[in-house]
């Protein structure tokens, strides 16, 4: 008897608890939650499953790419958001409280903003470098603008759940200011790579794929600018992180500007017995020749050739080429000199060894006798 009152007794307690905090747990009420939480969780899946990857088969057949953007970025969203219903719809038979099913109401409120913010984020972001990518600058597809459109979006998100809890936005906005003084001096040197990175976009003097060579010697192509610092891909194949403040201040030069064409000199020397007219004549037609096989070479340009220096052992000239980019050089220089050195020997041509000719007086040489 005293067991079963003890009993009796913490039951009608634990309900007393229950009731106060707004929970009506019963097993049969228990078995409809799971089975509605299950029930939304499958629809979430046949949709993932069967709609999304309908509407993927169709956008395939657009010409049109964003399309497909927006479709992938909806990957994953139905299932979360029917799940989150799921839940929701589960949870509020136990709740009988109507400050605890206001509350309820609130916290998936929330949340389903926060999913539909990073599903606008991720479309967003990716839409903004399908566009770079039209366009062909390639300066919307660098990272610092995906950044500041996810950042933007994320912001916006963030006001309209403020917004919706009824919270005075301006003393937000008052304690931002204050702090953002404080979180722009300990960021100064964040702060300076992101307005500096801004302003080489800004510029349109340097674009990722683009071929740079600073004045430190650092050369190789941009792939990418971000909020604090550039990548740049060296010819074999390693990357420098650059900070983007260091970078606006170096001086640079892009081989790809005004345009990726380019002139291009290669060194040729001959001896002194040989005729510069026919060496000019068979060195201009076997650089026209390569410039109109190899790919890279610009086929509609007239190569020639310079004379400038009358050298130790051979007369020196420089031969002027045009590529149509600056890595086109190194394929048509290989089969320029292999081209160049064959037509020479066939027309007896001669390119000199590194030699000198020493001449001693008669009379210094009886002496030495």
């Amino acid at each position: 008897m005293t067991n079963g009152g003890d009993i009796g007794y913490k039951t009608k307690k634990f309900r007393g608890r229950r009731r106060k905090i707004g929970l009506n747990v019963d097993i049969n009420t228990l078995l409809k939650s799971l089975v509605i939480a299950g029930s939304f969780i499958v629809v979430g899946l046949l949709i993932e499953k069967i709609v999304i990857n309908r509407l993927k088969h169709l956008v395939h057949k657009t010409p049109w790419k964003g399309d497909e953007v927006i479709i992938s970025s909806l990957k994953g969203f139905f299932f979360v958001f029917f799940l989150l219903l799921g839940i929701k719809f589960a949870v509020r038979p136990f709740l009988v409280l109507p400050a605890s099913i206001q509350m309820l109401g609130k916290v998936f409120a929330v949340l389903w903003i926060l999913l539909v913010t990073l599903v606008i984020a991720r479309m967003s972001v990716r839409l903004v470098k399908l566009y770079g990518e039209d366009v062909g600058t390639g300066y919307y597809s660098v990272s610092i603008f995906s950044n500041l459109v996810g950042f933007l979006v994320f912001l916006l998100g963030v006001l309209v759940i403020l917004q919706y809890l009824n919270v005075s936005i301006a003393p937000v906005l008052g304690a931002l200011g204050v702090g953002g003084l404080a979180v722009a001096l300990g960021l100064q040197d964040t702060l300076s790579n992101l307005f500096a990175g801004l302003h080489i976009l800004a510029a349109k003097q340097i674009k990722p794929g683009d071929y740079i060579r600073l004045s430190s010697g650092l050369e190789g192509f941009v792939t990418d600018i971000n909020w604090r610092y550039s990548k740049i891909r060296a010819l074999s194949n390693n990357v420098t992180i650059i900070p983007n403040a260091e970078l606006s201040k170096a001086v640079v030069t892009n081989y790809d500007l005004p345009d990726k064409e380019m002139s291009t000199l290669v060194a040729v020397g001959v001896s002194y017995q040989s005729d510069l007219e026919k060496v000019e004549r068979v060195t201009v037609e076997v650089a026209k020749e390569v410039l109109k096989e190899v790919p890279g070479g610009v086929k509609d340009f007239e190569p020639f050739i310079r004379y400038h220096t009358f050298g130790d052992f051979s007369v020196v000239f420089n031969v002027i080429l045009r590529v149509q980019s600056f890595t086109d050089q190194f394929s048509v220089k290989h089969e320029f000199i292999k081209r160049l050195h064959r037509r020479y020997r066939e027309e007896g041509i001669e390119i000199p060894f590194p030699i000198r000719t020493v001449h001693l007086k008669a009379e210094n040489t009886a002496k030495l006798s």
